[in-house]
This record gives structure tokens, sequence and C-alpha cells, in this order.
């Protein structure tokens, strides 16, 4: 990254390494607190990731602040698995006539938030997307990524453990994905965050730091070497995602490299330094981003791109309508937010499943979702969503 920062000197990024940004934690915003039906319960609800420093000298600034959560409604459907309601009008006594012309009622089926396939097909699912072009992944595939930066242990299961321990942890989720849905064959993948979102403005006066492109080449090389595929994930900060995507344009270019964006860390609009508002992009950015990645799978002759755009806030993608798909892009809004299985389900129903775009995404964080004793969800209970996630990230 010497072309961002040349002047730092190593003892001051060494010290200024312990004060990289916390990112927030997933968390419902206060607009949709507020539309809680009468006599249910609210919850404090949790900002997202934790985003730690890396721990290597870096070019670096100073740690945001922690974000304020916002308060999020409890789901109103029950928190056990589907039930069967066994009740029949055989059950009913009538005067001697007993339940004569009347056909006993079927099996009524109890959905949890997020489950439910009628609520799905009336927000528009299955969404029409346009033919999955030679080369696409989805929805053939289930992608399982591993996501976080190798200089921190603190922002994801990708940097958490060491490099040979981290790639074999991944086979064994993408295993058990495997085996829980044999009709998608599992597409292992390295989510990268390359562009970290920082609580001061730094050099640049950006609020953002850019991987060094050695750093980004090893992960890279990881991801091939047990044939998974990457993906470059950014947290502009205060940058603008039409300055910094063109940057990445040399790591894009190869068939098995793939995008993500964090409408959190986008905080150009409100001027506030990240972890202290949750961000947002709007339909016009995705899809100039959707359009940059179109354009290089011309240019280069490439397989479509999957983009991920994280949410879990209703502000966070805004005019979701308008967001254009593509053949040459697979758009997957993905779920981001952590906390208990209720509350996770139901950020996917209000953000995700209530927004149709194309394919859908679904956030596992191995720490704050079981940080209060809840178990982290397994993947049978993750695909009883409506629709199935195609892209699992795990933090």
């Amino acid at each position: 990254m010497k072309h961002l920062y040349p002047n730092h000197h190593p003892a001051l990024l060494l010290i200024a390494l312990l004060a990289l940004p916390l990112a927030l934690m997933g968390c419902k915003d206060k607009k949709a607190a507020a539309t809680t039906p009468a006599g249910a319960a609210t919850v404090q609800g949790q900002p997202t990731s934790a985003q730690a420093t890396p721990a290597a000298p870096l070019p670096a600034t100073t740690t945001p602040a922690t974000a304020t959560p916002t308060a999020q409604p409890t789901a109103t459907t029950p928190a056990a698995a589907a039930k069967f309601d066994a009740q029949s009008s055989a059950g009913k006594k009538g005067k001697g006539k007993g339940a004569k012309g009347k056909e006993a009622a079927g099996p009524k089926v109890s959905y949890r938030s997020g489950e439910d396939p009628d609520f799905a097909a009336k927000k528009g699912w299955p969404v029409k997307y346009p033919a999955p072009l030679p080369g696409s992944i989805l929805p053939q595939k289930r992608i399982v990524a591993y996501y976080g930066n190798p200089l921190s242990k603190r922002m994801g299961a990708l940097g958490e453990y060491q490099k040979d321990d981290m790639l074999q942890r991944l086979k064994r989720e993408a295993a058990k994905w495997q085996a829980a849905d044999p009709s998608h064959p599992v597409q292992p993948a390295l989510h990268l965050i390359a562009v970290v979102a920082q609580g001061e403005p730094g050099k640049a006066g950006l609020y953002r730091m850019v991987m060094p492109d050695k750093i980004i080449n090893d992960v890279y090389s990881w991801a091939r070497s047990i044939n998974a595929i990457m993906f470059i994930d950014i947290q502009t900060g205060h940058d603008n995602i039409r300055n910094i995507l063109p940057r990445f344009e040399w790591i894009l270019k190869n068939p098995d490299v793939h995008l993500g964006i964090d409408p959190e860390f986008n905080l150009i609009k409100s001027g506030k330094k990240p972890g202290t508002k949750i961000g947002t992009y709007d339909a016009a950015d995705i899809n100039y981003a959707s359009n940059y990645l179109k354009e290089l799978v011309k240019k280069y002759n490439l397989p479509p791109k999957v983009f991920i755009v994280h949410r879990f806030t209703r502000n966070g993608v805004t005019n979701s309508k308008n967001i254009q798909l593509r053949p040459e892009v697979q758009i997957v809004m993905n779920m981001d937010g952590w906390g208990a299985p209720w509350l996770k389900r139901d950020s996917y129903k209000d953000y995700v499943v209530a927004e149709p775009v194309e394919f859908t995404g679904f956030k596992l964080f191995y720490h704050n979702d079981t940080k209060k004793g809840d178990p982290l969800l397994t993947p049978k209970e993750v695909l009883m969503l409506n629709p199935k996630p195609l892209y699992i990230q795990y933090q």
C-alpha cells in the first residue's frame, strides 16, 4: 500500500495498530421497532460484526466510537420448529349429526419468521432473473465462505485461525452444507475485507484503509490452493465506491474473484465516523458496481461475477426495487446481522425476503451469535428459510 501511505514510520504504525476499528454489530433499525405489532415484545438489538484492527504493521488510524444499538421487534411466530395442528372437524360433536357432510381439516403449519413460503410468494419469490450464463455459480451451487482479514483475529474466521487450520475448518463447514443439501454442490470461498473502514480520517482523509496488494495476493493463493473462489469486500468509509472499486480491477479480472460491498460502512451521506452510525447504499450505487462488474466480464471474457451486498437494516439499502439485474452479474442480498436465532430469522424476513432482488445469503457468527448462550444455527435450520440462501458466510 506504499502508493497510499509512503511516509509512515514503523514504530508509529505499530502503535496505531492498537486502535483499528470495531465494526458495528447487526441490528434492526429504529423505524422497524416503531412498527412493532401491538403486544409484540421488543428487545435491545445488536449492531453487526465486530471489526477489529489488523495485527500487523499497517497504515492505521484510531478506533471508532462504539455504535449505539437500536431496538428490534421480536418474531411474532413460534420459536420452535414448524408444527402441525391436528385439529379436524371430526372433533366437533353436533346434536346427533356428528361431522356428517364435513371433511376433516388438513394439517395447519405454523412457520417461524423467514420460513413461510406463502409470505415469500406474496413478496415476489421466486424472482425472475436473467437466464444464467455459462460458468455461472448460482443457482446451481451454494457458496460457503470464511470472512475476515488475515491481519486480525477479531474481524472474522479468515484471520482468527492459522492459515492451514482455517482452510481445514472451511472444508469441514462445506462438507456439512453438502450433506444437508446434496442437490447443491458447495463452492468454498474466502471473503477478504480488502478495504477496512477506520474511525479516523487517516492520511487520505477518507476513513478507510486499503490492504496492500501482497495481502490480497496471499489470500488469493490460499483460496486457489483448495479450489475456492475469493471475494474482495469493500468498506468505503468516506470514499466513494466509484473511486475505490476501479482500484481492484487487477484482481477482479481473474475469473474466480468476486465482489462484496458493505452499506454499513458507506458514510458519505451522513458524514459520520465509521462505527458511530450505520451507513447506506442506494440502488444507484449498487447499479454502478454491478455495471462495473458487467464491463469487466465483457472486457476479459469472464464467467459471471457474484456480487454480495450486506444488509441488516431497513435503510441499509434504499430503493431496492430499482436495482438492475444483469446476466453478467449475480446479486446476493446477504443478511448480515448477529444475535439469537429468532432475531436473525426476523431480520432475514424483513430485509431480505420482504424486498426481493435476485439471490439471498445468510451470515453466521461463531462468537457473536452464541455469546448469550444461543446455539449457532445449523445448515439444516438455515435451509428451512424461504427462499433458501445460496450464499453462506461465517465470521
